[in-house]
């Protein structure tokens, strides 16, 4: 559970802030239609970061501070001191929590694979979608931090 949880978060959080980085400031409240605008989108994945590892965990899920950036740093810093031990036995915990309105109850590993990292990478793909349509140049490089193209690579 620690390794198919904390290290994809840690990763994808730091690819957030080098988003943000990119985006700047103003680009920030681009949205998609009507939903939340890419900094809400950003800091509700960073939410979601420490929601999914801190049960798992065995852990209280903290109050995170409200601004984007603060909240980046919390989550990063959180999963950074989490360690593998923490997580023996997670298998095994019943996980109950809301999604929504909806009062849920998920095995430690639906909770993680059917809720959790897809709410994650939801919240994450909307704000990067957001700057995408704003014009900010952001590529699948800037998403995973794998990926390479020439500047004027087009698909």
């Amino acid at each position: 559970m620690y390794q198919a949880s904390v290290p994809v978060f840690r990763h994808y959080l730091s690819r957030i802030s080098d988003i943000v980085a990119v985006a700047g400031p103003d680009a920030l409240d681009a949205r998609i239609a009507d939903a939340f605008p890419a900094r809400q989108q950003f800091a509700t994945a960073a939410g979601f970061a420490l929601r999914v590892t801190c049960p798992l965990a065995g852990r209280e899920v903290p109050d995170l501070p409200q601004g984007l950036g603060p909240r980046l740093a919390v989550a990063r810093a959180m999963l950074g001191a989490m360690t593998p031990a923490e997580f023996e036995g997670a298998e095994s915990r019943i996980i109950r929590h809301r999604a929504g309105f909806a009062e849920l109850e998920q095995t430690a590993a639906e909770f993680l694979h059917l809720y959790g990292i897809p709410n994650f990478f939801f919240h994450l793909t909307m704000g990067y979608a957001a700057l995408r349509a704003a014009g900010v140049p952001l590529g699948k490089a800037d998403f995973d931090g794998f990926h390479s193209y020439p500047a004027d690579f087009r698909f």
